[in-house]
């Protein structure tokens, strides 16, 4: 499911800054992006992302500002600085090369000064960052939950149109049934004309091969799958890939439907069912 969110916080005299944004994925796949000195705290946000989001394609965006008490020592590379002396006299004495050693000129050259930082708490600055993080994630999911709750009205609203046409299936099942029976014995009598075979005979084979068009199992069990979508949506939670998977058990369902149809009203029905199916589907996937 999408979603966005975003928190900021100054903690240990430093602005944290989190961003979360997330968009539909099948999975959760989670990249963190944060300056390289947090990269210690890396897991632990995406610890904290897992925590709270089973689905989604979720990006997590962290900036850390300077702190007023960061302190940078420079000092004197000696070693170094000695290297570069030495090398210099050597040109000056043995090629004749003019003598214009300078402070400038030194100071321009590699890895002369070291800067040392000072070290900070590595835990309390993750303890900071963890608990901005939260905030973004709540707001995050706050954004999701009216987004989610909207969907769900959409799902049942498609879920009773559903209903009512599985009702007009039921209703009409039966008379088609009834004239695809009658019309089978009527073939099966002009075919078996002058035959010997007894007619009560005729009338057990149009009745088995009508029972074979009868849709009555098929429209139980997707009632029985629509009253449990409704269940899974009424019990929230992660309940996504639930929904998939019951999606392609009515699916079947209404294949199934379909296949047995003999008359073209109730074929158009079936067909109709499959498109909200296939809307509810496509919904599905930005379902948690």
């Amino acid at each position: 499911m999408t979603g966005y969110g975003r928190a900021v916080e100054t903690l240990l005299g430093r602005e944290f800054t989190v961003e979360v944004r997330a968009v539909n994925n099948r999975y959760l796949d989670c990249t963190v992006k944060l300056p390289r000195s947090m990269i210690f705290a890396e897991d632990a946000v995406k610890g904290r992302v897992k925590a709270a989001v089973s689905r989604g394609k979720v990006d997590v965006f962290i900036t850390i500002g300077a702190s007023t008490e960061d302190q940078v020592q420079v000092t004197l590379n000696q070693p170094v600085l000695k290297g570069y002396l030495a090398a210099m006299r050597t040109m000056t004495e043995e090629y004749g090369i003019r003598d214009d050693i300078s402070v400038s000129l030194l100071s321009r050259m590699p890895e002369v000064f070291q800067m040392d930082k000072s070290q900070e708490d590595e835990d309390a600055m993750k303890a900071a960052l963890l608990q901005v993080t939260d905030q973004a994630l709540a707001a995050f999911n706050a954004m999701r939950q009216t987004e989610g709750e909207a969907m769900v009205r959409d799902l049942r609203s498609r879920a009773k149109t559903i209903a009512e046409m599985v009702s007009i299936v039921e209703e009409q099942s039966p008379q088609t049934v009834s004239d695809y029976r009658a019309r089978l014995e009527a073939k099966m009598a002009e075919v078996l004309a002058g035959t010997t075979i007894d007619e009560s005979r005729i009338l057990q084979e149009a009745a088995i091969f009508a029972d074979k068009v009868a849709v009555d199992e098929e429209t139980v069990r997707l009632r029985s799958h629509l009253d449990q979508m409704e269940t899974m949506l009424a019990s929230g939670g992660a309940i996504g890939r639930k929904l998939d998977f019951l999606l392609q058990e009515m699916n079947r369902e209404a294949n199934t439907i379909g296949s047995k149809c003999t008359d073209i009203r109730l074929a158009r029905v079936v067909v109709d069912i499959k498109a909200e199916l296939e809307k509810i589907r496509e919904q599905t996937q930005n379902i948690e």
